[in-house]
């Protein structure tokens, strides 16, 4: 081992003990950013490979900065409280169907939008929910942390769910539609193993039964579009019929209307624009600024709270792992796992399976996933693999990088996300609660995965 090596991984080790030990509760940002500092200091890093690392990642950041904007724009015109509503109604006082239509909805959202952006959008429905039907903490815990994992894994099915897939795409010369065919199914087994088994965990946390108050109320009428009738529980916040809410409370359903198309119109220019070689930032960025411009437009509310609400250190996290990461790149990392496992990789598609998934599952979960699947698809592709092992190889990359990586809360930038959103509202949720609980999901869940993509790709390819 070399001594930029050795100093590369001292400095990696030290950063995971801290962001897993967290003295004095500090932010994990700062234990990372000591870390990428120390790694410069050494000069493992230089200032040129920090313009590169800003160059590969600012596409990603700035696509979840405007993913972030427009979610703090549909919060105030009343979105995630009107989603809310309507999943407390829905559930007709069922805790069980309550966990499985949160799961649903996680699920569509990292289709629609991606897993940062569903993380956003669907952690604040899901709290709003779950107050609104007056849940104790340890109640909620069970919707929250499932909607958190799904919305996660669900990046897997396609590719352009993840920024990460879209980049290690390209490296290995693959399409969305060939990776749609090869990694849909086995990937949607895995997402039903967490959900099942994530059930059967909380199995005596989620309520049987949820106690419905029967009132009416013109105001509840006015936020879920509901008639009288169908409303069965109120929550605790919202007046009686008789009295007067500000108006901020209200939905200006002409103008949620006008978000909801600019948020979709956002998301299929993604797909028709990436063929004219246009990057998704673009299209994110205008139609963040569209959103803002219409919000200030039509309720006067100026982007000053986009600024105070945008979780910043979650980016600084990213960036400076990145750095610590490329610093393992740089004293020879990528050269010690073709050197160590090329040989093993290159003899069939189950080796190729079955080492690289773990092997992305646990750098994943160390080093966060963007830059794993980067070491991973470029060691990848340095083997000299026949291009079906290859592609079994990049597969099982994404397995373990998507779902693999939902073990530690720093394995995703999603579940980084999800834990500060937890914390500004006021749920207590520890690291130490997080990994008790997915220890026993994702292991498992991720190895139905992974034989499943080679019973798949072994039948059809």
């Amino acid at each position: 081992m070399t001594d930029s090596l050795l100093i590369s991984a001292s400095i990696f080790v030290v950063t995971v003990a801290l962001l897993i030990i967290r003295p004095y509760k500090m932010n994990e940002a700062v234990f990372v950013t000591i870390g990428a500092v120390a790694i410069c200091l050494f000069g493992i890093v230089s200032f040129t490979d920090i313009i590169s690392i800003i160059d590969i990642v600012n596409g990603a950041a700035i696509t979840i900065l405007s993913t972030i904007v427009m979610s703090i724009v549909l919060e105030s015109i009343g979105f995630f409280r009107w989603a809310a509503f309507n999943l407390a109604i829905k559930s007709q006082g069922s805790g069980r169907a309550l966990f499985w239509y949160i799961n649903a909805l996680c699920f569509l959202m990292t289709m629609f939008f991606n897993n940062d952006g569903s993380i956003l959008i669907t952690t604040p429905i899901i709290i709003q929910t779950l107050n609104v039907l007056n849940l104790k903490t340890h109640q909620k815990i069970p919707y929250l942390l499932s909607g958190a994992l799904i919305a996660t894994g669900a990046s897997a099915p396609i590719g352009v769910s993840n920024l990460a897939n879209l980049i290690s795409l390209k490296i290995v010369g693959l399409d969305l539609n060939a990776y749609a065919t090869m990694m849909l199914l086995p990937s949607m087994l895995g997402l039903l193993s967490i959900s099942l088994l994530l059930f059967y965990y909380f199995r005596k946390n989620i309520p049987v039964h949820i106690p419905i108050i029967y009132r009416e109320s013109e105001e509840w009428f006015h936020q879920s579009a509901h008639s009288p009738s169908s409303i069965k529980r109120l929550h605790p916040l919202i007046a009686p019929p008789n009295t007067t809410q500000p108006s901020t409370n209200r939905i200006d359903w002409r103008m949620f209307v006008m978000c909801i198309v600019i948020v979709i119109l956002t998301r299929v220019s993604f797909f028709i624009l990436q063929p004219l070689g246009i990057s998704t930032e673009w299209p994110a960025i205008v139609g963040s600024l569209c959103l803002i411009a219409l919000r200030w437009f039509k309720k006067g509310i100026a982007p000053t709270d986009i600024v105070r609400k945008t979780p910043w250190h979650i980016l600084l996290f990213a960036l400076c792992m990145y750095i610590i990461v490329y610093g393992l790149y740089n004293a020879g990392l990528i050269d010690i796992i073709i050197n160590q496992l090329g040989g093993l990789v290159a003899e069939n598609r189950f080796n190729a399976i079955f080492i690289i998934g773990p092997l992305l599952t646990v750098m994943s979960n160390l080093f966060n996933n963007l830059p794993s699947v980067m070491i991973g698809t470029l060691s990848l592709t340095e083997m000299d693999l026949e291009p079906y092992i290859l592609h079994a190889g990049y597969f099982a990359s994404i397995i373990g990088a998507d779902i693999g990586a939902l073990i530690l809360p720093m394995g995703t930038l999603a579940s980084l996300i999800w834990m500060h959103i937890l914390k500004e509202n006021h749920i207590h949720f520890t690291w130490r609660k997080y990994i008790k609980t997915t220890l026993f999901v994702i292991p498992i869940s991720l190895l139905i995965s992974l034989v499943s993509l080679y019973a798949w790709l072994e039948l059809f390819y």
